[in-house]
């Protein structure tokens, strides 16, 4: 395995200190510190592997450690807070992910054995340990990058391949629950888009059951389970992170921002900002700047 993981290190090390696309489709990497307000974002669905260093990530009250050949699934978007070190060796974090499809994950499904997966657990994120074969075909999807009149033909079947692997995997049921309608998380992902999309407006938690084809009790149920935040939490976290970019953008005041996301009272937003990142929204701002000097 220490070989497989030498010749990806490889593969990866011309990667940034920010997500740096590959050419490949939804494939991407990351190396290096990455400033601190980069890592506090919406992350999409993907299958993220780490190759050196190790990442903590805090999404609601939970958090987990990812060390070296481990990996992590996220199957809906999540607010997360993200924090990335360095091997005990001075080697910089590096990692590779892989956004996901739920079309392609549902068209790979039809083509398997019903029991492929595991039984459903109810959160929208998790690790485990990587085994050779998901390596292998990690291997042979960044050998693209410098054959990309290859990718066109073969990514896609690479790409097949990771996601079977994962399938097969502990966290195989995460991947089945994205391509399946009538699972718990396919129906709160409904709902997640839509707050996603109407993080600004007001929101009742009756109406997003009703979307959610579930009741109320059940939609809190199976929110918190996949969220580890409840509707209210995770609007209130997708405001604060469109606040935060939008001030390190530079489009407009603490004051203007909070009401462009939403928020009624300046104070309550300063209050709730300093909560989430640490610091209120200009000295917030001040550090991020400094960051963003240092890269």
């Amino acid at each position: 395995m220490e070989q497989q993981m030498q010749e990806l290190r490889r593969l990866a090390s011309r990667a940034g200190n920010s997500r740096t696309e590959t050419g490949i489709p939804r494939v991407a990497m990351v190396q290096g510190e990455i400033p601190e307000h980069l890592l506090s974002a919406v992350y999409d669905p993907m299958v993220n592997l780490i190759l050196t260093g190790s990442k903590t990530m805090t999404v609601g009250d939970r958090t987990f450690h990812y060390d070296p050949a481990t990996y992590f699934v996220m199957s809906v978007d999540l607010p997360a807070v993200g924090t990335v070190h360095p091997a005990a060796t001075g080697e910089p974090y590096l990692a590779v992910s892989l956004t996901l499809d739920a079309a392609i994950i549902g068209a790979l499904i039809r083509d398997l054995p019903v029991n492929i997966c595991s039984t459903l657990f109810g959160s929208g994120f998790s690790v485990a340990p990587v085994n050779d074969e998901l390596l292998d075909a990690w291997i042979r999807m960044l050998r693209l990058i410098d054959r990309p009149d290859e990718a066109a033909v073969l990514a896609p079947a690479y790409e097949r391949e990771i996601l079977f692997r994962v399938l097969q995997g502990p966290l195989g049921w995460m991947l089945r629950d994205i391509a399946s309608p009538d699972t718990a998380l396919s129906r709160i992902s409904v709902a997640i888009n839509w707050i996603r999309r109407n993080f600004n407006e007001q929101i009742r938690v009756e109406t997003l059951a009703e979307m959610a084809a579930l009741s109320v009790s059940a939609f809190h149920r199976h929110f918190k389970a996949v969220t580890a935040l409840s509707p209210l939490q995770y609007q209130k976290r997708i405001r604060l992170l469109h606040a935060r970019s939008q001030l390190i953008g530079g489009q407009g005041s603490a004051t203007s921002v909070a009401f462009s996301v939403g928020y009624e009272s300046p104070s309550q937003f300063s209050r709730e900002y300093a909560r989430l990142f640490g610091l209120p929204p200009s000295k917030d701002l001040m550090k991020a700047t400094q960051a963003l000097k240092g890269t």
